[in-house]
């Protein structure tokens, strides 16, 4: 299905936001899929960024706090399996996680399951909000279509952090509305020659049992959202046409 029929779905308000349990084995993680205009498999996985198969593993880091960073559940064993490699960059001030800072790196021969894991920087603890995860969903978008990565995994783990400032189906919400919104300008990028083409296949947001149902139901209004808004986006060309040369 191209672009422009994608584009047509969302002019006419037909946003799809089909919930389904994922298929498979028995003992499959359960994981809840959103269909959308833009072509882009959205889930919500109750899994973590140690056992996802993924191109890449996305995961929000505050900034590193001199007295301690905090390591809870997921955030520590994702630590630990790797060694205490991110513990290491963010105490040799390395990766501070200051807001909009990001590190790309191949994991550990025999880690973990991720490809290659982008740390985001989201800033202090306390100067938090969800204004910083939609910017950290559009980095994330950005650089995902930049490394060619068309199976991405997104993990805010900031429960695994010690934050509990933000609800965390809000969270992930926010997210997923700025991905989307970003990849529809990716693609029409794309569709006007200003940049390379390439289609994402899926994006799973990660959550651990206690918020896979919020989470689920705050992803699906954030889609419904997300396409309601790119219906009144200006669908003109990016770069206004030349003026003809007028004649003697």
């Amino acid at each position: 299905m191209d672009f422009e029929r994608n584009r047509g779905w969302l002019l006419m308000g037909l946003v799809l936001t089909l919930a389904m349990p994922a298929r498979g084995l028995a003992d499959a993680p359960p994981e809840k899929r959103f269909e959308t205009p833009l072509g882009l498999t959205v889930s919500v996985k109750q899994i973590g960024p140690v056992t996802q198969t993924t191109d890449l593993q996305i995961l929000c880091i505050l900034k590193h706090e001199p007295t301690g960073d905090r390591y809870i559940e997921a955030m520590q064993d994702f630590n630990d399996k790797q060694g205490g490699l991110v513990s290491a960059l963010r105490e040799r001030g390395e990766f501070v996680g200051e807001l909009g800072e990001t590190l790309l790196y191949t994991p550990p021969a025999r880690s973990i399951t991720p490809k290659r894991v982008l740390l985001i920087g989201v800033g202090a603890a306390k100067e938090l909000s969800l204004d910083r995860l939609r910017l950290a969903g559009r980095i994330a978008l950005r650089e995902a279509v930049r490394l060619g990565a068309r199976n991405v995994s997104f993990a805010p783990t900031l429960r695994d952090q010690g934050s509990d400032v933000i609800d965390v189906g809000e969270g992930d919400g926010a997210v997923v509305e700025e991905v989307l919104l970003a990849y529809d300008t990716e693609k029409r990028l794309q569709q006007q020659g200003l940049a390379p083409r390439f289609t994402l296949a899926s994006w799973v947001i990660e959550a651990g049992p206690k918020y896979f149902e919020s989470a689920s139901t705050q992803v699906a209004a954030a889609i419904q959202t997300a396409g309601e808004t790119l219906k009144r986006r200006d669908g003109s060309p990016y770069v206004r046409a030349k003026a003809a040369p007028s004649g003697k």
